[in-house]
């Protein structure tokens, strides 16, 4: 099979290619650096779209990356690179001579707001705020691939743990000093995957068709911010005695603390559905992994 991935080079996405080389599939990057345009590699531009022939999946993982201070013009750019850039793989799709079997999407678990102490699967409402607006905005432009007879998945993914990089990376050099610590008040649910297990289901949503719609990329048990600050202290044997407060939080990140405050308790039902295997479904089984914590 012919895979072409937006994001290649980022964090799932390199992952993603990997994997898919190692089951005997052929990867297709695209890019956003002309220079980089060569055999194996595309243009692609969220105003332009790309081409996709020769492509039996798509896998489109491109996007601003939301962390940060929510400034106007940070917030235009994680709304563009999103819906628009979207649009034209879809518009790229409708053009194709032969469109590809299936188009697997990135979306967020953001979509569902702040789900308090509330389990919320694939069925759950829709949320409110900036995020889930993008988010909903960004998948209703993916199912118009439906059009065309192309399966869609969308990838609701969480917080991906990785060593090299995404949240887990930011984390770890203030937790290895031991002055890590709980966010607000801590009660709120970290919906979180292993980097592996993310790679893994996107690969298995091209693969296979029974992903269909919306497949929340989450371990089966999310944790609370206070426990998962302690499991990832206890992995890296340092205290974490410190808090730091909410409205500390609002000031230094702006609309962005929302996404580090708000409770998603996600459940990921399709994954469990299709009986996907997970290989790290636990926090502590997670860290060890990727930290090599005894």
């Amino acid at each position: 099979m012919n895979i072409g991935i937006t994001g290649a080079t980022g964090l799932i996405g390199r992952r993603v290619a990997s994997l898919a080389r190692s089951h005997g599939h052929d990867v297709i990057g695209f890019t956003h650096n002309r220079d980089r345009v060569s055999p194996g590699w595309r243009f692609f531009c969220d105003n332009q779209s790309p081409d996709v022939d020769g492509c039996d999946a798509i896998l489109n993982l491109a996007g601003e990356n939301v962390v940060g201070r929510w400034t106007a013009r940070k917030k235009e750019a994680i709304r563009a690179s999103r819906v628009q850039g979207t649009r034209g793989i879809v518009e790229a799709i409708r053009k194709a001579k032969t469109p590809p079997r299936v188009l697997v999407n990135g979306s967020a678990t953001g979509i569902y707001g702040d789900t308090g102490d509330t389990p919320a699967d694939e069925t759950g409402a829709h949320g409110t705020g900036f995020l889930a607006d993008v988010c909903e905005a960004w998948e209703r432009e993916a199912l118009a691939a439906r059009d065309m007879g192309t399966r869609v998945v969308l990838l609701r993914t969480g917080i991906v743990l990785a060593r090299d990089g995404g949240a887990l990376a930011a984390m770890l050099p203030v937790f290895k000093l031991g002055l890590g610590g709980t966010l607000g008040d801590g009660r709120q649910w970290m919906s979180w995957i292993h980097i592996d297990d993310e790679a893994a289901l996107a690969l298995a949503a091209i693969e296979r068709s029974a992903y269909d719609g919306p497949v929340n990329a989450t371990a089966p048990e999310p944790a609370r911010n206070a426990d998962f600050t302690k499991a990832l202290a206890r992995a890296l044997r340092r205290p974490a005695l410190f808090r730091v407060p909410a409205a500390a939080l609002r000031a230094a990140a702006g609309g962005f603390a929302a996404e580090l405050l708000e409770s998603r308790r996600i459940t990921p039902a399709a994954a469990a559905k299709a009986a996907f295997p997970f290989k790290f479904p636990t926090l502590d089984a997670a860290l060890r992994d990727l930290l090599g914590a005894r």
